[in-house]
């Protein structure tokens, strides 16, 4: 019997189920999904499921990929998280400091992308060695996705693998800028929320893009601060601004984050978390790097509760100026 796992052809001497085929090639059947012949195999019908001569198989697991603070809290699909830092899980040396940033980050929330298994040797360590499913709340989503159908297909391979239904979409234009393709976006959207899925969306920070996402049941609208893995900061705080006064659902900035100031601007803005990976990845050192990430969306946030004092064109001392010697 020959298959195609993962794009490889592979031969086995007969036919087999599911959950026989993943004992052979040694893959612990708890951490992954699989789908044969473009339809997702539920987990329960592994030990039923046989695989036949020509089949074509996906296995596939979390990696880490993609990336809040203070008292208060913000909730999105109706659940309720108190950091509003989201972190990527991508680009570190290794799960070990990864693991180490999320938590000095204090985030609650973590993007994991999905990727297939490594059969050549499937006992190579996996992000939920190291990165609890427990303890932080997985966001799977579609780093590297060019059509709507692929993010659509690797998100019902998500919620297979790790059962959650809360996601982040993005369907990308192209390689260069890594920009989001919003015709696909909403095709994706609109595939995803009738399959159940809640839905935080990347987008252009475009205001009449991002309602139009609200309207469809999105459930929170995430537009880029400037591209992806960039660093270069929000580009645009008038639009984004206006993103987060024309919709009702959390706004999140994703992607551009550079450092610490970026995101005390962005929450400044009234925005209602960031995300962000390769500005902690990245750092000469990303632990400390994490942590300054938690205080600055934190002081952001502090600032905007506050509100700032009026911009004037003039001086106005501080002191008072009756009583001068």
């Amino acid at each position: 019997m020959k298959l195609v796992i993962n794009g490889e052809e592979r031969s086995f001497s007969a036919s087999m189920s599911v959950e026989a085929l993943l004992g052979e090639l040694g893959v612990d059947p708890r951490k992954v999904a699989v789908e044969r012949n473009l339809e997702i195999v539920p987990k329960s019908a592994y030990g039923q499921m046989a695989v036949n001569d020509g089949d074509k198989l996906e296995i596939v697991s979390f990696i880490g990929g993609g990336s809040g603070s203070g008292s208060d809290s913000f909730t999105v699909a109706g659940k309720t998280f108190h950091s509003r830092l989201l972190v990527g899980t991508g680009k570190y040396k290794d799960f070990e400091e990864t693991a180490r940033a999320i938590a000095e980050s204090g985030a609650e929330i973590v993007t994991v992308a999905v990727r297939r298994v490594n059969l050549s040797d499937p006992s190579q360590p996996m992000l939920v060695d190291y990165v609890s499913p427990k303890k932080y709340t997985f966001l799977p989503n579609t780093a590297g996705c060019y059509t709507a159908d692929d993010s659509v297909r690797t998100l019902r391979l998500a919620r297979e693998a790790g059962g959650w239904n809360l996601v982040k979409l993005e369907v990308l234009g192209d390689q260069t800028t890594l920009y989001p393709n919003m015709p696909e976006t909403l095709k994706a959207a609109e595939a995803l929320i009738r399959d159940g899925f809640e839905v935080m969306v990347y987008c252009s920070d475009d205001p009449i893009q991002a309602k139009i996402l609200e309207d469809m049941g999105c459930v929170a609208i995430m537009p880029l601060g400037s591209l992806i893995g960039s660093g270069l900061g929000i580009l645009n705080p008038v639009t984004i601004r206006l993103i987060k006064e024309t919709v009702k659902v959390p706004v999140l900035v994703d992607a551009g984050v550079g450092t610490a100031s970026d995101a005390a601007v962005a929450m400044e803005l009234g925005c209602d978390g960031v995300l962000m990976n390769t500005a902690i990845a990245h750092a000469r050192d990303p632990i400390r790097m994490a942590r300054a990430m938690k205080l600055a969306v934190e002081a952001g946030r502090l600032s905007y509760l506050a509100g700032r004092m009026p911009k004037k064109s003039y001086a106005d001392p501080s002191s008072p100026i009756s009583g001068l010697i």
